[in-house]
């Protein structure tokens, strides 16, 4: 036991003196998480503000200009008010606004009788924005109108016989921000990243080199190899894990609302098993070329597109949701999620800790079968 410890040390200041060597590697711990983590963290939103938006009121009365007041002084608006119909279209059909509200010239007189309308035409070239607009606007204009009947004694403008209001609570994302929930998943996709192209690189430059071969001749085991090379890279991957937490703490103010212990132990586990998969398809392939592209095939974009990051699982076909529900990303995906926003869910936490436990010991247990002490 003592010259296993004694040649792993051996081994592990070895590689950290190549990696202090090698500012590749530097930059791909450290450089890259706190690049991705900036241009991802700030360009990439679900949310929309400053949506330019004309509005219409072919006669404007003190009513209809009350109920489109919210579009006001909003940081999600930013209202227009043109004179005519045929100015708005013409604005729409620019892409100057991408909507328009409109309301007809007996507005006052039907809201009064309880059917009153307003007609709300949306840019549709962007869904997802279309649908947020839609949603940003009713919502807006809904709060006014309540206002108004309450100040009139109607509570129900169709009816007048009363009406139940659902007033929603968001819980764990109460401000319902977008940031907080792509956050998270950000930091799994630059840990996927770097831990999988930091050991995919440099086993297979050590194949491709033919620095192994001393190794293999050396008393040292695939074991000491292996672990030689995680250990560096591992303590690397945490130090950029702890710039992309600080990011997300004081740029982004995402809560954490769990442990930081659990936090970092979970992200321990995750970093060992994206590092498994990039010494496994290295010691598979042992070709820097080839590992580059099936690390990009099998970690970065599985966990780009099928881990939860953007969109629910539950949300798309049958087979895609099996191969998600597949991959190690996602379930450290879970795991950040839950502890930043909902807390320490420890029935979460235990499913998905011991799902990647299996994980690590499966990349591992095919690193090293396929790292033999024999030359082809």
């Amino acid at each position: 036991m003592k010259a296993f410890l004694r040649r792993l040390a051996a081994l592990t200041v070895k590689e950290l003196r190549q990696i202090s060597r090698d500012p590749s590697s530097i930059m791909i711990g450290l450089v890259l998480p706190i690049i991705l983590i900036l241009i991802f963290g700030y360009g990439l939103s679900l949310d929309v503000n400053n949506v330019p938006i004309a509005v219409v009121m072919e006669h404007s009365t003190p009513l209809s200009r009350e109920l489109l007041s919210g579009l006001n002084g909003s940081r999600y608006f930013s209202p227009r008010y043109v004179a005519s119909m045929h100015e708005a279209e013409e604005l729409l059909n620019r892409r100057e606004v991408d909507a328009i509200i409109r309301t007809a010239g007996d507005f006052d007189s039907r809201f009064k009788k309880g059917h009153a309308e307003m007609q709300l035409i949306l840019h549709g070239v962007d869904s997802t924005t279309a649908t947020l607009i839609g949603q940003y606007t009713s919502a807006a204009v809904a709060l006014r109108v309540q206002s108004a009947l309450e100040r009139a004694g109607m509570k129900n403008a169709g009816s007048g016989t009363g009406s139940a209001v659902v007033q929603g609570r968001i819980w764990f994302n109460e401000a319902a921000n977008s940031t907080w929930y792509l956050v998270p998943g950000l930091i799994v996709i630059i840990m996927t990243l770097v831990g999988a192209f930091l050991t995919a690189l440099i086993m297979a430059r050590e194949w491709e080199r033919g620095t192994l071969e001393s190794l293999f001749v050396s008393p040292v085991g695939r074991a000491e190899i292996l672990l030689s090379k995680i250990i560096p890279y591992f303590l690397l991957g945490m130090a950029g894990l702890l710039l992309c937490l600080g990011a997300a703490r004081w740029l982004f103010e995402v809560p954490m609302r769990g442990s930081l212990l659990l936090f970092f132990l979970s992200s321990s586990l995750y970093l060992v098993v994206a590092l498994g998969m990039g010494l496994a398809i290295s010691s598979v392939t042992r070709s820097q070329f080839l590992s580059c592209q099936i690390a990009i095939v099998v970690s970065f974009l599985p966990a780009v597109i099928l881990s939860g990051f953007l969109f629910d699982l539950r949300s798309v076909p049958l087979v895609a949701r099996i191969v998600g529900n597949i991959l190690p990303a996602t379930h450290y995906m879970e795991l950040l999620k839950t502890l930043f926003l909902a807390g320490d869910n420890m029935g979460i936490i235990l499913r998905d800790c011991a799902a990647l436990i299996g994980y690590a010991i499966l990349f591992m247990g095919v690193a090293i079968r396929f790292t033999r002490k024999k030359l082809d």
